[in-house]
């Protein structure tokens, strides 16, 4: 065993020879890429066992290796995994898995998906032009603001109620089975699902409103549950919640997933007193009993059950010690509760609907001055003085928004900030919650952290609202351009750490009546991959790499000089001998040389960002303009037809500037320092480009016509429902894939200062589940699945129609239909 197994290395690293004792990584000077190759070459050879990511790191020698795994390949067996109660297996209905739809239907579902968006704008601007009359017809400023409470609470209680009813009108009840994507019965999941992730009641998450809207669709929400996730459920029926329960944020608990052409809406039960920590994944006929934990980072695969009173972690989750509830419970306060949501819908329907609704018609009644730029008339329409003001207004918007929610996130928060007391347990809807919950909004500005991430300024803005940075060592990398807290205040960083992106540090903990926020600290020369929930109680030191994904543990002796992968996570190196070989920039005059270099591209970087923005906001109001012009002619129409060229006009505007970008460089194969000029061309790529609107398209099929014209290579009939590709020319998708909501193709890995990025393929009708990761130089052969929250690593190539699953993804066994059944 050991002569084949080095004989087979030794072909993958490009020797002779590989004594049995050499480290695969300390001696042989391979990383976790050059392993993953390995072990497909393993999965090729019949005589030979296959190995894990997981097992390379365990035993990173030849002669450890062969002592751990069988002589001859093993015959896969699944684990027993508790099954629900009274959540037997449902028998399929309507088309079975693999009867995908032809292009007539997948045509004629985009033109029913087109045909519904248009209805629903003209419908709303229908609303907005008698609103718009009829509130302009008063022009003292009280009458205006009265008739917009008016108009606006009428709107806001319209556009609560639509979703409701028609869900109640469509689907009824949700009841397990098939629905085959791009049939007509999908078209009516798409509606309603649709209408229920735009009500303005997803906004309250967190409040007994929203549990109040969930319950208004059909979901057995028990009392005193707490939903803090903004993560919607559609098929509600299908959901039960205990009494007590606690569901934390950036949870999927969706009760349905795409697979295999169908919509497969299914149960997600939560008993009495559960908590369900931050990022997690619960996927379709999955259940906890009363009191459980899941841990944070973790997942439960369809058919698993955590017994009563048990914690698990892990994806798939299995059984720890672990306790992840931090705070005790308060005596419940029912009237709390409800002043709690009394003071929200107030301060919607006495301030933020006004604004929203009135704002513009009251600016108009108090500047008269402003009246020509919303309804210029055809003169003004011709004279390039109109034009030359609208342009300025719109810079003004932008760099006065910008400098205005600089001094806000600043000094307002550091005001507010003395009334929550780190440590302590308060009520939960009391007024300090409410605080917190300000902090946490004021401080959490995407389009701040976008614009300054990737770059040396980043520190310094998260410093101004509030981090806690020992001496600071710039590397102009700091931070990516997605940094998330519950508190800014109670957030430390080390000396020399650098994060790559996508990290949410999780401050404050709850639990259903109560809340507390405690320093989270990260230790200093780590390094922290992608999409990481850091907890304040996380037993990390200095001089550790945390892997994308991993699961942060929060009990154990604390890991100093380590590496980190995996939910639950394992220790691997800190560093590769591979990986050193940009270790000159990290100091001295080449650090000197190469940052400040770096910061001039960067700072050119944000003014394009800037830019574009005001580009598109000077162009959107002279769509506005015209619609103003044509009004008085063309009546509803006119503001219809704008609304859907707002649309358009977007998609096709950030669709123009991102192949701007690629066509000075376009993204491709990268090994180098992040001091090289072709690496700052990679973040020029992802900050200047906007992906938000994409989110408009999903489930449709225009969402991969938008994917081709930003250079995907993607095959026909795809079903993308909330899919995150961050480098589009990088990645082939082949026909009828299905991408899950929430999962993520990622062509490229930082470590440190060194920058690694390749092509990802992913074959005919490979499915890729709720929140998985598919990272860089991966291939899927045709009709592999991925099960939901899986981390699959770089460089793996999964083999055709095998199912993979896990944090890192291994082979699942062959042949069950359940993917949520692990092999090993």
């Amino acid at each position: 065993m050991e002569q084949a197994l080095a004989q087979v290395l030794a072909e993958v690293v490009g020797i002779e020879q590989v004594p049995a004792d050499s480290h695969f990584f300390d001696d042989l000077g391979a990383d976790s890429l050059v392993m993953a190759h390995f072990c497909a070459r393993l999965r090729k050879r019949a005589d030979l066992p296959s190995v894990s990511m997981k097992e390379i790191y365990q035993h990173p020698t030849i002669r450890s290796l062969a002592a751990a795994v069988p002589d001859t390949a093993p015959t896969r067996t699944a684990p027993a995994f508790t099954q629900a109660p009274g959540r037997e297996p449902q028998t399929a209905t309507g088309a079975p898995p693999g009867d995908t739809a032809g292009t007539t239907e997948y045509v004629l579902c985009g033109i029913l998906q087109a045909l519904a968006f248009l209805g629903y704008t003209y419908l709303a601007a229908m609303a907005t032009a008698w609103g718009y009359e009829w509130i302009s017809a008063r022009s003292d400023l009280l009458a205006v603001y009265v008739r917009s409470v008016l108009f606006g609470g009428a709107v806001f209680v319209g556009l609560c109620a639509l979703p409701i009813l028609v869900k109640w009108t469509l689907i009824g009840r949700w009841k397990p089975g098939q629905i085959r994507i791009w049939s007509l019965g999908y078209v009516r999941f798409w509606v309603v699902r649709t209408l229920i992730r735009t009500n303005p009641l997803t906004l309250f998450v967190g409040s007994p409103l929203y549990v109040f809207y969930l319950r208004a669709l059909g979901a057995d929400i028990g009392r005193g549950a707490v939903i803090l996730s903004r993560n919607v459920p559609v098929c509600t029926d299908l959901l039960t919640i205990g009494e007590g329960s606690v569901v934390r944020k950036d949870s999927f608990f969706l009760c349905y997933r795409a697979r295999a052409g169908v919509i497969e809406p299914g149960p997600v039960t939560i008993g009495k007193s559960v908590l369900v920590s931050e990022a997690t994944v619960m996927d379709i006929g999955t259940a906890l009993g009363d009191g459980a934990q899941l841990g944070h980072a973790s997942s439960l695969h369809s058919g698993q059950v955590v017994p009563q009173g048990e914690r698990w972690h892990g994806s798939p989750a299995q059984r720890t010690e672990a306790d992840f509830q931090v705070v005790g419970e308060t005596p419940h306060a029912t009237l709390r509760r409800a002043l709690h949501s009394a003071r929200q819908l107030a301060t919607a329907f006495l301030v933020y609907v006004p604004l929203a609704v009135g704002g513009t018609i009251m600016l108009l009644v108090a500047v008269p001055e402003l009246h020509t730029v919303i309804e210029p008339g055809p003169a003004v329409l011709t004279n390039g003085t109109f034009y030359r003001d609208v342009a300025v207004a719109a810079a003004v918007l932008v760099l006065g928004g910008l400098i205005l929610g600089l001094l806000l996130v600043s000094a307002l928060p550091r005001v507010l900030r003395r009334a929550v007391v780190p440590g302590r347990d308060y009520p939960l809807y009391g007024w300090r919650h409410s605080i917190h919950r300000a902090v946490s909004r004021l401080t959490n500005r995407r389009n701040l952290t976008r614009l300054f991430g990737d770059s040396s300024c980043i520190v310094h803005y998260l410093r101004a609202i509030g981090y806690d940075f020992s001496h600071i060592e710039q590397t102009g990398s700091n931070f990516g351009t997605e940094v998330r807290h519950e508190t800014p205040f109670m957030s430390s960083v080390g000396s020399g750490t650098m994060v790559a992106d996508g990290l949410s540090i999780v401050n404050a903990d709850f639990s259903s009546t109560a809340f507390q926020v405690s320093r989270a600290s990260i230790g200093a020369h780590s390094f922290l991959g992608n999409r990481i929930a850091y907890p304040a109680r996380a037993r990390t030191g200095d001089n550790c790499l945390l892997a994308t994904k991993v699961m942060v543990p929060v009990d154990g002796q604390i890991r100093e000089g380590v590496g980190l992968l995996g939910s639950p996570s394992f220790e691997i190196p800190r560093t590769v001998l591979r990986d050193s070989r940009f270790d000159r920039f990290r100091s001295g005059e080449e650090l000197r040389r190469g940052l400040a270099a770096k910061n001039k591209h960067n700072a050119a970087t944000m003014g394009w960002f800037l830019l574009s923005r005001w580009i598109y906001l000077t162009c959107a109001a002279l769509l506005a303009a015209g619609a103003a012009d044509t009004y008085a002619r063309l009546g509803v129409p006119a503001v219809a037809l704008a609304d859907v060229l707002v649309v358009v006009f977007t998609a096709v505007y950030f669709v123009l500037v991102e192949r701007l970008v690629i066509a000075a460089r376009r993204p491709g194969a990268l090994y180098c320092s992040i001091y090289d000029p072709r690496f700052w061309w990679r973040e020029r790529y992802w900050k200047v480009p906007s992906e938000t609107y994409l989110r408009l398209f999903n489930g449709t099929p225009f969402k991969n016509v938008i994917w081709r014209l930003l250079g995907v290579r993607i095959g026909h009939r795809v079903f993308d429902d909330g899919c995150y590709v961050t480098e589009r020319p990088m990645v082939t998708i082949g026909d009828a894939c299905i991408l899950n909501a929430g999962s993520i193709i990622q062509c490229h890995s930082q470590e440190d200062g060194t920058f690694k990025s390749e092509s990802t393929t992913l074959g005919r009708g490979c499915t890729i589940g709720v929140g998985a990761l598919v990272h860089y130089g991966v291939t899927l052969g045709d009709g592999a699945v991925l099960a939901a929250d899986s981390f699959l690593m770089k460089g793996e190539v999964v083999p055709q129609n095998s199912r993979w699953g896990g944090n890192p993804a291994r082979e699942l066994e062959q042949g069950d239909d359940d993917v949520g059944r692990s092999s090993r």
